[in-house]
Parts: C-alpha cells; structure tokens; sequence
C-alpha cells in the first residue's frame, strides 16, 4: 500500500546529511524536529488505522472459525441422533464457512504484516525524534562555542588592525622627528658665519663711545664748579 512507501521514505532519511545542510544547524534541528513530530502524528494516525483492520480482519476469523466449529458439533449431534440428512447440511454449511475463512485467513495475514510494518516504521521514528532530541542541546551548545570563538577570531583581528595603526603612526612619528631635525640643521647651516673682527670693533667702539660721554661729563661738572 502507498502509505507504507510514504513512510518509509521518511524513515529512512538519512538524518546525518539533512543536518549537513543546514545553515544554522541550532534553528534548523528545531525546524526538523517539529518536521519529524508532524510526521510522527500522521504516522501515529495511520498505523491506528491498519492496526484497526488487522483487528476486524482478526475478529472475522475468529468469528469464522468458531461458526465453524458449531456446526461441526451440530453435525456430530445430528448422527448420534441418527439424523444423518441434518448431518450434512450442517456440514456443508460448515465447509462453505471453512472456505470462506481460508479467504478471511489471508486478508488477516495481509493486514498483519502491514501492521507489523508500521508498527516497526512508527517506533523507527520515535526512537529516531528521541535520539535527535537527545543530540540537540550539544550541536547548539556546539553552535554557540563557534559563535564565540567566530566573535573572538573578529576582535583578534580588530586588535591586529589596531597594532598595525599603532605600528605606522610610531613609523609617522619617528619620521615627523626626523625631518624636524632635518630642518634645524638646515637651519644652522644656512646661517651666516661669525665675523670675530666685526664683533670685536664693535665692542671697542662702544668702549670709546663711552669714554667721550664720560670726558664731557666731567668738562661741565668744571665749568659748574662741581
């Protein structure tokens, strides 16, 4: 029957590559899972169902066989009363009722079997939401650490950037200190030279200058009678 073949092919997923897949594995288990409860519930739903019918079919054999033995005790109670004619309508009867079951026999064993398959896709399933279930907390805390570490490798590399900016402005200082010093000899070299002769005739000069001023001086202080 379809069904079987529906659920089967859920079954037998192959849980490891759909998890391949995924983008965030920590949201997408979640999403699967919720997948996997759906199915489950449908699951749930039609194996109820077969397993009804594997219960009626059941129940007709029963019911069957039982009509059966009844009119083969009929039968015996119809010779030993010496009714032989009685005897064997209720044998006729009882073998139109074997017949039928051998019909009744192989619909109860085909609804059997397709019990015991969904049954066994059903517990498949449960067993395989459980194990999910059971490995969800450590992919997610997998996935947080490598959140972490992605945020950490990120401030690794800002401070790296940083100690390169550090690197090249301390290269842009050292050069600025450079050409400071640069210009300051530049300076000094640009300079006119000391004349030492001008400087000393300067010096005597000032010295005779004096000397006069102070001559003077002394001419009124005579003529002042000071």
């Amino acid at each position: 029957m379809g069904i079987l073949q529906r659920f089967s092919d859920i079954i037998q997923a192959n849980v490891n590559a759909i998890l391949d897949k995924m983008e965030d594995p920590a949201k997408m288990i979640d999403q699967y899972l919720r997948e996997l409860a759906d199915n489950l519930a449908e699951v749930k739903q039609e194996t109820a169902g077969v397993m009804a019918e594997e219960a009626r079919t059941k129940r007709l054999v029963d019911e069957n066989a039982a009509e059966a033995a009844k009119y083969t005790d009929l039968a015996k109670k119809a010779l030993q009363a010496g009714n032989e004619a009685d005897a064997k309508v209720f044998i006729s009867k009882k073998q139109q009722l074997e017949s039928a079951g051998a019909g009744l026999a192989s619909a109860y064993a085909s609804a059997h079997e397709n019990a015991e398959k969904m049954r066994q896709m059903h517990d498949k399933l449960v067993s395989d939401i459980e194990t999910l279930k059971s490995r969800r907390e450590t992919i997610k805390a997998k996935v947080a650490v490598a959140k972490t570490q992605q945020k950490v490798n990120e401030v690794s590399s800002a401070s790296d950037k940083a100690s390169g900016a550090m690197s090249a402005f301390d290269r842009m200082e050292e050069k600025a200190d450079r050409m400071l010093d640069e210009a300051n000899a530049m300076s000094q070299l640009n300079a006119a030279p000391v004349d030492e002769a001008k400087a000393l005739e300067e010096k005597y000069s000032a010295a005779a200058t004096d000397a006069s001023v102070d001559s003077e001086l002394e001419q009124m202080k005579k003529e002042l009678g000071l």
